[in-house]
């Protein structure tokens, strides 16, 4: 394993000038200033008296600073305290306070909704939109910060170059990251992983696909969240790769529109954006009568799925060797037409606790429904008498899996076994070639009254390929399994579906998807929402808010 420090400095002096960080369609930075602006931040932090192992905070808006930031924390020993920015002002505070950070980096919109009284360890607070110095704890470090342009001249008078950055590389065993998994001020959750966890995963992805110089990549997943960090930031910087910071809702309009202009050579995303861009503009394609008939003439079909491959893979710039998904399950209707279409993209697994990866398979050899095979720094399990037929609990050891929760010991106890194992919460089989499936989360499981377990994502699946439906939740009332349905008002409204004919359409979806369904599993009602779920940074359903 190669430490990413190692391949990061690397990067840094064979590609000096090229760019590494940007904004998109706004600032932009080259590999050098990147390591300039570190190395100006560790300056700040020497003469501050900030101490190797101290915690660095950040809580803002995915931007080029907040890379620099990230990479000046962790490169001068210091542990990084990645914060969502969506966050709860409080739950900021108390997680500020809870990680006993010195330093914070933020928006200055944020930093105004912040109470400073309840972050008492905290010595600066620095701007990520402009680099000013917001708050100083003491006269000594406004002057520090004020002095630090000077002082960096006097250190480099010859101007800071390559021959300048070297970082440390005999850490892997120190921690490098405190990632809280949610706002919780109670009991937090902060994933404590070391720079070793870190390295594995960036060294997997360089090995499996190796990104080059003069490549970019469009980052729309929080930085915050360990599977936009790692594969947004860390990863490709490894390689001497571009990132485009998007900066705005990845609508598939604003994402697709960013892709056809960077060109990116890889897509990380969550399975619902892909699946709004395949319901918005190649499912009507497909829909139409012509093009059903079409579609089921071999040979002929497959020119079609060539042509609307080559228009897709156009819309996303051209450039894209992968698309990787993780975070939830792909949409099994929508997989099997970007099977037939030759899509290159694969479905993973991970959670932040690993840092993030732990199963990845190639899409040429990426086997529908599962999410790939363990990778080669970690080991996965089922807890099950027969891991190939009967589902278990996923459990995963290895280089990349996490020390525990910071200052959280029973949370910590609970996440393993007493064999070392790191119990994920996810329910799953594997085949025998050691791909995983997964069935749904533990916590989500529905247990009924004559002992079957009902898996809500399995049902969720098939509710989600019926007509009109955009997403949905199913849950367990009293008994009843109730699906929440969230629809396509427009086009419902369109083809004149209201009223009493909404109500045979909804039995319609309850009949259709009970005919795929066992029959401790069928629907019993079907609730209409009016707005979207309500969901997580990373677009994962806040299921607790409807059970």
């Amino acid at each position: 394993m190669i430490h990413y420090y190692t391949r990061l400095e690397t990067q840094i002096k064979a590609n000096w000038d090229l760019k590494a960080l940007c904004n998109y369609k706004g600032e932009h930075f080259t590999f050098g200033q990147v390591a300039t602006q570190i190395a100006k931040f560790h300056l700040f932090f020497e003469k501050a008296g900030i101490q190797k192992g101290d915690k660095v905070a950040i809580c803002a808006k995915n931007t080029a600073r907040w890379g620099m930031a990230f990479f000046a924390s962790g490169t001068y020993g210091t542990v990084t305290v990645p914060i969502l920015v969506d966050f709860h002002p409080d739950s900021v505070n108390g997680l500020v306070h809870h990680s006993e950070s010195v330093v914070l980096f933020t928006d200055d919109d944020v930093w105004a909704k912040l109470d400073i009284s309840k972050m008492p360890t905290v010595k600066a607070v620095i701007s990520t939109q402009t680099y000013s110095l917001l708050y100083a704890a003491t006269e000594d470090i406004k002057k520090v910060y004020d002095g630090l342009e000077a002082a960096f001249t006097e250190k480099y008078p010859k101007g800071y170059a390559p021959e300048h950055v070297s970082f440390p590389k005999d850490n892997l065993k120190d921690l490098a990251i405190i990632n809280y998994t949610s706002g919780s001020t109670g009991a937090p959750k902060g994933v404590m992983l070391r720079h070793e966890c870190l390295s594995a995963n960036a060294d997997f992805g360089q090995r499996w696909l190796q990104s080059f110089p003069g490549e970019n990549i469009v980052s729309m997943l929080p930085m915050a969240h360990m599977y936009g960090m790692m594969f947004e930031l860390i990863y490709p910087l490894c390689g001497g790769s571009t990132v485009y910071y998007l900066g705005k809702t990845p609508t598939p309009a604003v994402l697709l529109g960013a892709m056809a202009e960077v060109k990116p050579y890889l897509l990380i995303t969550v399975p619902l954006v892909l699946e709004k861009v395949f319901k918005g503009k190649v499912q009507p394609i497909l829909n139409k009568p012509v093009m059903k008939v079409i579609t089921a003439i071999p040979g002929l079909n497959q020119i079609i799925f060539k042509k609307i491959r080559t228009t897709l893979l156009n819309a996303f710039g051209g450039n894209l060797r992968s698309i990787i998904m993780g975070g939830a399950a792909l949409n099994p209707d929508v997989e099997k037409w970007f099977k037939k279409f030759k899509m290159p993209f694969t479905v993973g697994y991970g959670m932040t606790e690993a840092a993030p990866l732990l199963a990845y398979e190639p899409w040429e050899t990426f086997v529908p429904h599962s999410c790939g095979k363990a990778i080669d720094c970690v080991e996965i399990r089922i807890d099950s008498e027969d891991p190939y037929n009967v589902v278990g609990q996923i459990q995963a050891k290895g280089v990349s899996i996490m020390s525990g929760y910071y200052k959280n010991e029973e949370a910590t106890k609970a996440a393993f076994t007493e064999d070392g194992w790191m119990n994920t919460g996810d329910l799953g089989v594997m085949d025998k070639a050691g791909n995983i499936f997964i069935r749904g989360r533990s916590k989500n499981m529905i247990l009924t009254s004559n002992g079957q377990n009902i898996y809500p994502e399995e049902v969720e699946a098939v509710c989600n390929n019926q007509p009109y439906v955009i997403e949905s939740v199913v849950v367990d009332r009293k008994g009843v399994l109730v699906a929440l349905l969230y629809m396509d008002k427009d086009k419902m409204a369109a083809d004149g579906i209201q009223g009493e004919v909404l109500n045979e359409k909804l039995n319609e979806i309850r009949v259709s998807v009970n005919k795929d369904m066992p029959s401790y599993s069928k629907l019993g009602k079907i609730e209409v929402m009016d707005q979207p779920f309500e969901k997580t940074p990373k677009m994962s359903i806040k299921r607790f808010l409807y059970s």
